[in-house]
């Protein structure tokens, strides 16, 4: 009995010690999708808000891949001249993405910067309307 008892603590102790927190982004996590590079690619460009000292990044998501891509998050970093991050956001994008084609994107709202990133966070494959 008390050799079962240790074996369930123990496997508890295990399985805690390997599950993780949610990933966050940072200057070196810049997507949970790593094939995402070769899949899709991104255009942007920054163009002032109202305030001056935001910006709005604008452009079009290419998707290179045989495969409808939905639920779309982009990830928009802000860059200092050392490469730090200064400010990022996370963003849907509208709709699907259909198999080689194109959609449009707004990223609102971010922190004048010397360098922008936009990398796609996460998608999931194959799930268009019809899906």
């Amino acid at each position: 009995m008390r050799r079962s008892i240790a074996l369930i603590i123990a496997g508890s102790m295990l399985l805690s010690s390997c599950s993780t927190g949610a990933i966050t982004p940072s200057a070196t996590v810049t997507t949970l999708s790593p094939d995402s590079e070769r899949l899709f690619r991104i255009s942007w460009e920054a163009i002032p808000e109202h305030d001056a000292a935001r910006v709005r990044l604008r452009g079009n998501l290419d998707n290179l891949y045989g495969e409808t891509a939905a639920r779309v998050q982009l990830l928009a970093q802000a860059l200092d001249t050392s490469g730090n991050v200064v400010d990022q956001k996370i963003e849907w994008v509208p709709g699907t993405v259909s198999s080689f084609g194109r959609v449009y994107y707004e990223i609102p709202n971010l922190r004048q910067a010397s360098q922008y990133r936009v990398t796609v966070w996460a998608f999931d494959r194959g799930r268009g309307p019809s899906s």
